[in-house]
């Protein structure tokens, strides 16, 4: 079933979350509609245990346009940039410490902003008509949606001040070189590729991976006894839940385990739906 947002739709295939970019005609750019359509979004994962893992893409022939430029025109004062800025804290920052898997189809380009979308994911697909082009100063403007935090952090300093500083574009074989995208495929199979990986993910122990993100994130800023503090006290809540005991279960039995089955089972999931059940009737409740 496709739920309508503006400028954004979404999609359920078994626990995974479809989020489609659908302002084709805009090159896909982060209108405000767009952007509230997402922080929308993300707070209803938040919510719905059911989602285990996220498949974020975009129709059209590019993933993002990056801002919009009607947007940058008419509204560039400090106090609407100030405010524009305010929500975005309430949807890059939360989208990428969302605690469940996101992997992310890029297909044609994704510039300035679009890219810093797509780097708040956890892993990369890219078609092969990715272009990753920074295009902030080109504009004259501070690279943002988090791309001054991703991009050091994925490439190295010295790799980041030369893209951004040179408005450098990266093709998806270059993306794929420094490790940006782990994998490039043809543009027909994007999808197939993409929604495969987030599959796997979310037929993994997703809430465990999420926890590892969130520890995984502090590990540029925090020293290494707060990194031991952090994994000592993740892992006490990794090893008391429902997903370690059917992974322990199954390496114990020689089987393959069903952490999805075994989070749905599990009554501390507190309204989390029956996965054995067709999704259109969880979603129709």
């Amino acid at each position: 079933m496709i739920k309508q947002y503006p400028h954004v739709e979404t999609e359920r295939d078994g626990s995974v979350l479809i989020i489609r970019l659908d302002n084709a005609g805009a090159k896909n750019a982060l209108t405000r509609e767009m952007r509230y359509s997402l922080r929308d979004i993300v707070r209803e994962i938040e919510d719905d245990r059911s989602v285990r893992a996220v498949y974020l893409t975009a129709k059209g022939d590019a993933f993002c346009a990056g801002g919009d430029l009607n947007m940058l025109i008419n509204a560039h004062q400090p106090w609407e940039v100030h405010r524009r800025f305010r929500h975005a804290n309430r949807l890059f920052p939360p989208l990428m410490t969302l605690d469940r898997p996101v992997v992310c189809g890029v297909k044609g380009y994704a510039v300035g902003g679009g890219m810093g979308l797509a780097l708040c994911a956890d892993v990369i697909i890219a078609a092969e008509s990715a272009q990753f082009m920074s295009g902030f100063y080109r504009l004259g403007v501070v690279p943002d949606c988090m791309a001054l935090f991703t991009l050091p952090r994925l490439v190295g300093l010295a790799r980041a001040r030369n893209f951004l500083l040179t408005n450098g574009t990266w093709s998806a074989k270059e993306a794929a070189d420094l490790g940006v995208a782990a994998k490039v495929v043809p543009d027909a199979d994007l999808d197939a590729e993409g929604l495969a990986l987030a599959q796997k993910l979310a037929s993994g122990p997703a809430e465990i991976m999420g926890l590892s993100k969130l520890i995984m994130l502090k590990s540029f800023e925090k020293s290494i006894d707060d990194m031991m503090l952090y994994e000592d006290l993740g892992q006490s809540l990794a090893m008391s839940g429902a997903e370690f005991n059917e992974g322990l279960d199954a390496v114990s039995n020689r089987r393959k385990p069903d952490h999805a089955a075994a989070a749905a089972a599990d009554p501390t999931n507190d309204g989390l739906p029956d996965l054995s059940k067709p999704v259109s009737s969880q979603q129709d409740k």
